[in-house]
């Protein structure tokens, strides 16, 4: 195995930033998604059996918007 990798240009595409937006934005309209009923809130109580690692915990917690 070799521990040099292959050069970038290689394993990019010839499109552009620029035609993959436009690519994008044209396949949208056909992208629909289904309406779907609001969920409904859920007692923190009614939740068990999830298990969050410290540092995922931790990452959240100092995000302003959901701990500090």
């Amino acid at each position: 195995m070799s521990l040099h990798p292959a050069p970038r240009e290689r394993y990019e595409s010839e499109l552009s930033l620029a035609q993959l937006r436009g690519d994008g934005a044209r396949m949208a309209p056909h992208w629909v998604a289904p309406v779907e009923p609001e969920s409904t809130p859920v007692s923190p109580a009614l939740i068990n059996g999830v298990v969050v690692p410290a540092a995922s915990a931790r990452l959240i917690d100092a995000t302003a918007e959901y701990g500090g």
